[in-house]
């Protein structure tokens, strides 16, 4: 009995034997095909991979072009008809004798700037200024108060002044997009005196001072706005 179980375990080892080759040989042998598939389907397994989404997801969008970014490019858009030239130098108003030391400041370094170029978006007089960059750096410079970036956001921000109250300092707006008078706040200046403000016009342009008598700023005065930081000067 023994000697049977032997020899029936010797023939099972045996069949076993000639048989693994039938099963081994399909795991070691690939086709061509299947080798040269194996690495697109890893690639395409990457590009689902969550730590790559996740990098994908934080990286910093792009940014929109520089004319259209913090609002700097909706000023300053002038129709037909803007005047060339602004006030004759030997004609710019003085101030009074009573105009704070604050406005005084404030003019004074407005004054400064004359014939820097109109840049759209300048902010600085090594670069050139738009109306609301002259402004804004007018403000920060002389009296450390920091302004909105453009037109339409300083007339927002500041006090409501009657024409005939405006001080030397004051802020006044113009709509000079679209039909005279009936489009946005999109131009700005610093009021003198004696209905004559400085700013910072258009392309091609430098910084200057106008009339708002002159018909095209008149036609297009939106009002005048006094900043915080003067409410009491």
């Amino acid at each position: 009995m023994p000697t049977k179980r032997i020899f029936a375990a010797a023939a099972l080892a045996g069949a076993l034997l000639t048989s693994l080759p039938l099963f081994a040989e399909p795991l070691a042998a690939t086709s061509p095909s299947s080798s040269a598939a194996a690495p697109n389907l890893m690639g395409q397994l990457a590009v689902f991979s969550p730590a790559a989404m996740l990098a994908q997801s934080a990286a910093p969008a792009a940014k929109t072009p520089a004319s259209k970014s913090a609002g700097w490019s909706d000023d300053d858009d002038m129709d037909s008809g803007m005047p060339d030239a602004g006030v004759d130098k030997g004609a710019v108003a003085s101030l009074a004798n009573d105009t704070s030391d604050l406005r005084k400041t404030l003019i004074g370094l407005a004054m400064q700037l004359r014939d820097i170029r109109y840049v759209r978006g300048g902010r600085d007089p090594s670069t050139g200024f738009d109306c609301s960059g002259f402004v804004r750096y007018v403000f920060a410079h002389a009296v450390g108060l920091e302004l909105p970036t453009n037109s339409a956001s300083q007339f927002l921000a500041g006090l409501k002044v009657n024409r005939g109250d405006m001080k030397p300092g004051d802020l006044v707006f113009f709509r000079t997009a679209g039909k005279r008078g009936q489009g946005r706040i999109s131009h700005v200046g610093i009021y003198i005196a004696n209905g004559q403000f400085i700013h910072s016009p258009s392309h091609g342009k430098t910084v200057r001072v106008d009339s708002l008598d002159e018909s095209y700023w008149a036609q297009r005065f939106a009002g005048a706005k006094r900043p915080g930081a003067l409410a009491r000067s």
